[in-house]
């Protein structure tokens, strides 16, 4: 709505009655809203009945402009996902990307049915604001679902589902749990000692899967590859003692020499599975890395290591590459990562490791300085006492 008013000049009489006071000859302004959008301006004239017309003129056209079509019906929330869905799907997205987006939109559609929703302009921030409370997402999986959520109503924005974007407004949520760290070389090795008692520990798992439990182990530590990528590597990816493959995250080329000792252990691996070392390919990849991860679990168990998890093993092959004197950027060519920001905020916390030798190394710049200094000064006394001669 808009409200014409007097913007009295200093020279008015009624200058302190306020804007309220009309029957003076000020210039006239106009304020309030139209369409979303904030106006106060000056409307360039003094007469009072003049201004009326063209402010009300304003809001009929923009009425009408806000008016939907007789034959555009509004989109329903169902119709709004099953849209999306079909548009990330045609990107190409991988199929772990579209069970989350898919998993999005039914928890949407549950919580729309629950309170009675059910066209997408209903969804407002404030139904968003309990939409999330709802959540039993913490830290990285919140912000990460947020991301996901913020790309759904972004969609609707850029087709012309809704007006604007009710989820551009929402922060992300402050991330307290700590990153996750690496292996000590104290873990690693009751770790691969629990793999040789695995199978008398479960019997029903049996020495071949042993086999390819500590073989997983063996790999996921010295290629850093993410779980999933490691469940999922064929036979064919190790030509010549190198692995080669393109990570399924990022889609980056990654080729790495691993240690005779992997390499002896996937060789080892029967090949029953066919073209994969730790998958059949029938099932769904997920479910394989959940089969693992669980084994992974009752391996850590048994080895009596705290917090233990596949993503550590990625993180103690990266720390020992830092350590070693590995450039960040070359660490993160071999991680599969599309930019080395990512390798630098992921890994930030271990590069005191490589400041610590730094700092070393300066310290023994100043032990030879002194040296050197002291010749010096032995050479300079000398030459002296050759003068004094």
């Amino acid at each position: 709505m808009l409200t014409p008013y007097r913007r009295h000049v200093k020279s008015c009489l009624h200058r302190t009655e306020g804007r309220k006071y009309r029957r003076c000859h000020c210039p006239i302004w106009v304020d309030g809203s139209l369409g979303r959008k904030e106006i106060r301006k000056s409307l360039d004239l003094r007469d009072w009945q003049k201004a009326q017309d063209l402010v009300r003129g304003w809001e009929a056209k923009d009425s009408v402009a806000a008016q939907p079509e007789a034959d555009a019906m509004p989109l329903t929330i169902e119709q709004a996902c099953e849209r999306f869905l079909g548009s990330k799907q045609a990107d190409g997205l991988r199929e772990a990307s579209l069970y989350k987006y898919r998993l999005l939109c039914r928890e949407l559609r549950e919580f729309a049915d629950v309170h009675g929703l059910s066209l997408l302009n209903e969804f407002d921030i404030n139904w968003l604001d309990e939409y999330r409370a709802s959540w039993r997402n913490k830290n990285i999986s919140a912000k990460k679902k947020l991301e996901r959520l913020r790309a759904f109503f972004r969609f609707a924005e850029q087709r012309e589902l809704i007006s604007d974007n009710p989820a551009a407004s929402l922060r992300n949520p402050i991330i307290t749990s700590p990153p996750t760290l690496p292996f000590e070389p104290e873990e690693m090795t009751p770790i691969l000692a629990a793999c040789d008692i695995y199978a008398g520990k479960y019997p029903r798992a049996g020495e071949e899967y042993a086999k390819k439990l500590k073989a997983l182990v063996l790999l996921l530590r010295y290629s850093g590859l993410r779980i999933r990528d490691a469940v999922t590597l064929r036979r064919a990816d190790i030509k010549d003692g190198c692995l080669f493959l393109y990570t399924q995250k990022t889609n980056v080329p990654v080729r790495l020499p691993l240690p005779p000792s992997v390499i002896e252990a996937l060789e080892a691996i029967h090949s029953a599975c066919g073209q994969y070392f730790f998958w059949t390919g029938t099932s769904k990849a997920k479910s394989a890395v959940g089969d693992w991860q669980r084994s992974l679990k009752k391996l850590f168990q048994l080895a009596g290591v705290l917090n233990g998890h596949a993503h550590r093993f990625r993180d103690t092959f990266a720390v020992d590459l830092l350590v070693r004197n590995v450039s960040l950027e070359d660490v993160s060519i071999l991680l599969g990562h599309e930019s080395v920001k990512t390798t630098q905020r992921h890994y930030a916390p271990w590069v005191h490791a490589r400041q610590a030798r730094l700092e070393a190394c300066v310290r023994r710049t100043w032990e030879e300085a002194d040296e050197a200094s002291a010749e010096g000064k032995g050479y300079a006394k000398g030459t002296q006492e050759m003068r004094g001669r």
